[in-house]
C-alpha cells in the first residue's frame, strides 16, 4: 500500500509541468537577510543549525505521521534560507527536463554531468549532427518525435595511446567541437593537456593501465572506499603488467582515510627522487560523499608519484574550485552521459599532461573511440533520393555498413573498422548496474543508387560546408546550463538538500524498541562540505539488515531510482574491533578460496549498501519522496511482505 505522503506528492502538480507549484515560482522566495558571520563561522555552525532547525527533538516511528510535503518544504526553507537563491534550477528543470515530472519519477542513481537536455532532444535536427549555426537554427518538433535518436554514436578505433597523444589524428568536426566544449567546461588548457575519447569510464582507466610504464614505476596506489568496476579493470591490467597494487584504507565508523597507513604508503625513505608509480585519487567518494584533503596530492607529488585525478565523482562546476593549475596532475579522467533521466550512455575522457606523454609506453591500446554524427533517416532522402521505393532489409543493412565504413575512413584513414557493440559502464550511475549500448549505424532511406563513394564525398562536402559557412558550435545544453548557474548556486543547492535528507533519515526510529534506528548511514553525516551522495542501509525492528537489492527494487516500484554498491577497504581501530565481525560481510557470490592472495581475499569483505546521488537538477520533492519511501519500512508488515514478493517484482531497466 502506498504511503499517504507519496500519494500527496503525486497529486501536487496534476498537470505534470513542474515538480510542484511552490518549487517553480517565477520569482525567488523572500530572502532572509544575510548573516554578517564569516565563512568560517558559517561552516562551523552549519551542522548545529541543521540539527536544531529541522525536526528538533523529533523521532518518527510511523510512516503515516510524517509531516506533509508542503509543511516539510516550509520548514526546509526556514532552515536553509540560502536555498531560495537557487530557484533558477527549478525553472531549468521545468522547461528543459519536464520528463522528470511527467511520469512522477525520482532519479537518484546518476552521478556526474549530462551533455544535453531532454528538451534539446525534442528539437528537429536538420543537419548531420546537432549544431548551432546562424544560417540553420534548430526548429522545435513535437514531443513524440526522435525520442530514441542519439546525438552521436561511438566507433572503436585501434592504435596506441602514446602515438594518439603525440601526433593526434584526423578528427571530425563533431569530435573537434566536442573536445573544445569539454575542455572549456573543465577549465583545461589545450596547451597543457592532450585528450582522447574512450568508450566509457572503465575504458579510460584500463587504457591508461595498458600504457603506464610499470617496469620502471612499479606501484599503483588507489583511494576508493567502494568497489568500482573501472578501478578493478585498472588493477587487473596493472597486475598483469607487473605492478604492485596497494589500496588506501578507511577508518570505521566515519570512513575517513586512515592517515597513518596512507602516509606510510606514499612517503619514500629514499633521498633520490624517482617516479614511484601511479597514485589514483578521486577527490571524493561517489558513493558515501566523503571528501578527501588535497594535501594527499601534494604529498604524493613531493614523493615522486604520477597523479591520476578521477574527476568522475565531481559535481557540476567542481573543477572550478579544484585548482588544476596548482596541482597539475599527470592524468585526469572524467565521463559524461547524454541526457539525465533519459539516456545514461555517453563516453569517457582521458587527459594526459603533455610533459608526461613521453613516459608512456607505445603499446597497442584498446578503448579509444571515434564520435560519429547521428544522422537521420531523412538525411540522404533529401539529397540523393531518386526513388520512393523502400530498400529491402538486406540491401538496407548493407548500405548501413557502407555508410559507417565510409564515415570511419574519413575520420581516420588508419581505421576503417565497422561500428561495434559492447558493454559500456554507465559512468554516471551505479558501479553495479550496467547497460548494453550498441553504437548503431544510422537507418537510411536512400535509393540503391547511393554508393559508399558518393556518400563519402557527401560527408566531406557537408563538413567543408560547415567550415566555410562560419563558426559552428555543438550545442551541449546540459553543460551550458551548468555554466550559467555557476559553482555557488549548484553547491549551495546540493548542500542544503543532502544534509536535510541525512538529518531526516536519522529521525526514523522503530516503535517500541530501545533506540533501534531504521537507517544506518555510512561515511559523513551532517557536514558542510560532504558530497551529494549517500550510502545507507535499512534495518528492520529486530535490527536485521534489509537486503539493499530488495530496497532498490521496492524503491523502483515507487518510481524512485536508487542503486546499490559495495563498501570495502574498511579498517577497525582497537576501540571498534568488537564491531568488525558484526559489520563486515563477504561479497555476494564470493566464496573464500585458499588459493586467492591476501589482498583479493581482504577485498571480498565489506558492506553492501543502498546508494542515492543528487544531481544538480535534484529538488526538494525528490529527497522528500525518498524519505517517505524509506519510512515505510517502519511498518514490520511492509518488510515481511517485501521479502516474499521479492522474486515477483518487475524492476524497470534502462535500455539504450
Amino acid at each position: 500500500m502506498q504511503s499517504p505522503c507519496l500519494k500527496e506528492v503525486s497529486q501536487v502538480c496534476p498537470h505534470g509541468c513542474c515538480p510542484s507549484p511552490f518549487f517553480c515560482s517565477p520569482q525567488p522566495l523572500n530572502k532572509v537577510s544575510k548573516s554578517r558571520s564569516t565563512s568560517a563561522d558559517y561552516r562551523r555552525d552549519f551542522a548545529a543549525t541543521t540539527t536544531s532547525s529541522i525536526f528538533p527533538n523529533a523521532q518518527f516511528t510511523n510512516h503515516e505521521s510524517l509531516p506533509s510535503l508542503q509543511q516539510s518544504f516550509t520548514e526546509f526553507t526556514k532552515a536553509y534560507p540560502q536555498y531560495s537563491d537557487t530557484y533558477h534550477v527549478d525553472q531549468i528543470r521545468a522547461k528543459e527536463y519536464f520528463h522528470l515530472s511527467l511520469p512522477n519519477h525520482t532519479c537518484l542513481d546518476y552521478f556526474g554531468i549530462g551533455l544535453f537536455s531532454y528538451n534539446q532532444l525534442q528539437k528537429q535536427d536538420s543537419s548531420t549532427y546537432q549544431i548551432v549555426s546562424s544560417s540553420s537554427p534548430l526548429q522545435p518538433s513535437s514531443p513524440s518525435q526522435n525520442l530514441d535518436i542519439p546525438f552521436f554514436s561511438v566507433s572503436y578505433k585501434t592504435g596506441n595511446l602514446k602515438t594518439q597523444l603525440l601526433h593526434g589524428g584526423q578528427e571530425s568536426e563533431l569530435e573537434l567541437a566536442m573536445k573544445k566544449k569539454i575542455m572549456h567546461f573543465l577549465n583545461i588548457s589545450e596547451n597543457d593537456y592532450s585528450m582522447v575519447f574512450t568508450a566509457n569510464r572503465t575504458s579510460a582507466f584500463n587504457l591508461l593501465a595498458e600504457s603506464y610504464p610499470y617496469q620502471s614505476s612499479r606501484k599503483l596506489l588507489t583511494v576508493y572506499d567502494y568497489e568500482s568496476e573501472a578501478v578493478d579493470a585498472m588493477i587487473n591490467t596493472s597486475e598483469k603488467r607487473g605492478a604492485r597494487v596497494m589500496s588506501a584504507e578507511f577508518s570505521w565508523p566515519r570512513l575517513r582515510i586512515n592517515s597513518a597507513k596512507m602516509r606510510k604508503m606514499l612517503v619514500s625513505k629514499r633521498k633520490k627522487k624517482k617516479h614511484r608509480g601511479l597514485f589514483v585519487f578521486p577527490i571524493h567518494s561517489r558513493m558515501t560523499g566523503a571528501r578527501y584533503p588535497y594535501l594527499w596530492m601534494r604529498i604524493a607529488q613531493e614523493n615522486g608519484w604520477h597523479i591520476l585525478i578521477d574527476a568522475c565523482a565531481l559535481g557540476p562546476k567542481d573543477m572550478d574550485s579544484f585548482g588544476l593549475s596548482l596541482f597539475r596532475p599527470d592524468f585526469l579522467i572524467c565521463s559524461f552521459y547524454k541526457i539525465f533521466g533519459e539516456n545514461p550512455s555517453g563516453f569517457g575522457c582521458l587527459f594526459v599532461k603533455k610533459s608526461t606523454v613521453p613516459v608512456l609506453e607505445a603499446d597497442t591500446s584498446t578503448g579509444m573511440v571515434h564520435l560519429l554524427p547521428a544522422k537521420k533517416q531523412s538525411w540522404l532522402m533529401e539529397e540523393f533520393s531518386s526513388s520512393e521505393t523502400e530498400l529491402e532489409q538486406t540491401s538496407k543493412f548493407k548500405l548501413q555498413e557502407e555508410e559507417v565504413a565510409a564515415s570511419n575512413s574519413f575520420l581516420d584513414p588508419m581505421s576503417v573498422e565497422m561500428v561495434q557493440s559492447g558493454k559500456l559502464e554507465q559512468g554516471e550511475t551505479s558501479e553495479v548496474q550496467k547497460t548494453e549500448i550498441t553504437a548503431q549505424p544510422i537507418e537510411m532511406g536512400a535509393s540503391k543508387a547511393v554508393d559508399s563513394g558518393k556518400l563519402a564525398d557527401f560527408i566531406r562536402d557537408k563538413n567543408a560546408k560547415t567550415n566555410t559557412e562560419g563558426s559552428s558550435e555543438i550545442e551541449c545544453r546540459g553543460l551550458e546550463q551548468v555554466d550559467s548557474l555557476g559553482l555557488t548556486v549548484i553547491s549551495t543547492r546540493a548542500r542544503c538538500l543532502i544534509n536535510w535528507l541525512v538529518n531526516a533519515l536519522l529521525k526514523l526510529q522503530h516503535p517500541n524498541t530501545e533506540g533501534i534506528t531504521l537507517v544506518k548511514i555510512y561515511g559523513p553525516k551532517i557536514k558542510f562540505d560532504r558530497g551529494p551522495a549517500l550510502a545507507f542501509n535499512v534495518f528492520d525492528w529486530k535490527g536485521e539488515k534489509v537486503e539493499p537489492v530488495l530496497v532498490q527494487k521496492l524503491a523502483d516500484r515507487s518510481n524512485i531510482s536508487l542503486s546499490y554498491g559495495f563498501l570495502q577497504h574498511i579498517c577497525f581501530s582497537d576501540k571498534y574491533q568488537g564491531e568488525k565481525d558484526k559489520v563486515l560481510e563477504r561479497k555476494a557470490g564470493e566464496a573464500k578460496s585458499k588459493t586467492e592472495n591476501k589482498r583479493k581475499d581482504k577485498n571480498d569483505l565489506g558492506i553492501t549498501v543502498v546508494t542515492a546521488s543528487l544531481g544538480f537538477l535534484a529538488n526538494f520533492e525528490d529527497i522528500y519522496r525518498l524519505w517517505v519511501f524509506v519510512a515505510q519500512f517502519l511498518d514490520a508488515d511492509f518488510v515481511e511482505k517485501a521479502r516474499w514478493r521479492y522474486t515477483a517484482l518487475n524492476q524497470k531497466t534502462v535500455e539504450v
